[in-house]
């Protein structure tokens, strides 16, 4: 068997058939383009594909080297990736500048953060692995945009034609000249590579008369400021004095461009990764550096605990509680698992857990409640008694002990919250219950949760918290 070969059969002891089949298709026959920075979601979306499994195959994947895992810092604004790592442990600034916006950004991990896998070329060489030897279209195809902007896979080249005047291939110290006719456009001389930017407004009376320009390139010119220019003839004289080499081109600011960029689709964001089972199963303590501090703006938190556990040990005698308790985690983590969650730590016999939004969480905790009642019945009697709180809201992602984990208000507001649960019940909070997924996910179920104000130590503020009957 060749290495491809024993690579999938590998995956295939880990990951869903239909997942491995469809990887395994297009690690033969997709065009190059499609095997750099991998979707997963568009890709499971494509194959008919359940996302948690398709997600899973690709880390699983990534693990055994079928393909190289990378985090990419986005601009927000273009989509661009404005920094391409093959770990989280590397995202170190504190900004971001994209010079195409002429904006900085701080690098959160709700949206400003992808993660995407490429095809190993152990497997497959495909041209992103010699990013200098790509043509300029497939270069911002394949290495500036991120796996969020949703490009076309017909006339590709013709709608980059659209708004790219012109454009130059200049090797490292080379010179060149690009000589255009600027229209009455706004617009940017763009250099993918360096993320260098020059911005020219045209406007006024047109000219004859050839007008100059003239650009560096290195490392510390952005060329973010904006010059103005008349319609008509302009001279853009040009120097490389990077190490790589550059892609100049100079583009209208118009329609097309805006079109393009405005096409998004869903991407595996870094905070939902963080929150998956399966990734926190197999990069345990492979995530971040011990004094990294990373920004979520939104993650759900679900907090558990067993009511009277002390007292289960004392009526049933260690040996059946032990297993009772063991029983009841494994249920937890099945579940959360199933709701695109992940285990952050137990602590004793509670368990915190994370999800990417507001209404895994709540789905996962109505599961959690009937699985605790179908283990009561089967055993006779009420020995498993569950109380869930769940809150939402922004948080810092750490590694503690090795792990990653979370701190923040969101954090322990969500415990407190548990600490109101009685036995059997969900308390969520109105962060959760207002989400709009939330609440359609509680009307299908026709339920319908009781609000009250309450106070909990540590927090100034009255915090609303809704029972879910």
């Amino acid at each position: 068997m060749s290495e491809a070969s024993d690579l999938f059969a590998l995956l295939g002891q880990s990951a869903d058939t239909g997942a491995v089949q469809a990887i395994e298709r297009l690690v033969a026959d997709g065009a190059d383009h499609q095997l750099c920075r991998i979707n997963p979601l568009a890709f499971a979306a494509r194959n008919g594909l359940d996302e948690e499994q398709g997600i899973a195959a690709f880390l699983h994947g990534s693990r055994i080297g079928i393909f190289d895992m990378a985090w990419n810092v986005l601009c927000p604004g273009c989509g661009g990736v404005l920094d391409s790592n093959a770990s989280l442990k590397t995202v170190q600034r504190e900004q971001y500048a994209c010079s195409l916006c002429a904006d900085s950004y701080a690098p959160t991990l709700d949206e400003m953060v992808d993660v995407t896998f490429t095809v190993s070329p152990r497997l497959r060489r495909i041209g992103a692995h010699t990013p200098d030897q790509l043509p300029l279209g497939e270069y911002y195809r394949q290495m500036y945009w991120g796996s969020g902007v949703d490009l076309p896979e017909e006339n590709y080249n013709a709608v980059i034609d659209e708004f790219i005047i012109d454009h130059v291939e200049l090797a490292p110290g080379e010179k060149g000249v690009l000589s255009v006719q600027l229209p009455e456009e706004f617009i940017i001389v763009f250099e993918p590579v360096t993320h260098s930017a020059q911005f020219i407004d045209v406007k006024g009376e047109a000219t004859r008369e050839r007008q100059a320009l003239s650009l560096i390139y290195d490392r510390d010119h952005a060329h973010s400021q904006a010059t103005e220019m008349r319609p008509g003839p302009l001279r853009i004289a040009l120097e490389n004095r990077s190490d790589s080499r550059v892609l100049p081109s100079v583009c209208i600011a118009g329609g097309s461009l805006h079109e393009l960029l405005g096409r998004r689709r869903p991407f595996l964001t870094a905070k939902r990764l963080l929150s998956n089972q399966t990734f926190r199963d197999l990069y345990r303590t492979d995530t971040l550096d011990v004094d990294q501090r990373l920004q979520i703006t939104s993650l759900t938190f679900l907090f558990t605990d067993l009511r009277g556990s002390t007292e289960l040990y004392e009526r049933v005698g260690d040996l059946v509680a032990f297993d009772l308790v063991k029983a009841h985690f494994r249920v937890l983590h099945e579940i959360v698992a199933a709701e695109a969650g992940a285990v952050v730590k137990t602590i004793g016999d509670a368990v915190m857990a994370t999800f990417p939004t507001p209404d895994r969480a709540v789905a996962a905790a109505l599961r959690m409640r009937e699985a605790m009642r179908d283990l009561n019945e089967s055993n006779g009697r009420e020995d498993l008694l569950l109380k869930i709180g769940v809150h939402e809201g922004p948080c810092i992602v750490v590694t503690l002990n090795e792990r990653q984990d979370y701190f923040g208000q969101t954090v322990n507001i969500a415990s407190r919250v548990q600490g109101l649960a009685t036995a059997q019940s969900i308390f969520a909070t109105g962060a959760v219950v207002n989400d709009a997924r939330t609440a359609t996910l509680l009307r299908d179920r026709a339920l319908q949760p009781e609000s009250h104000d309450v106070s909990l130590r540590g927090i100034e503020r009255m915090v609303q918290v809704y029972a879910i009957p």
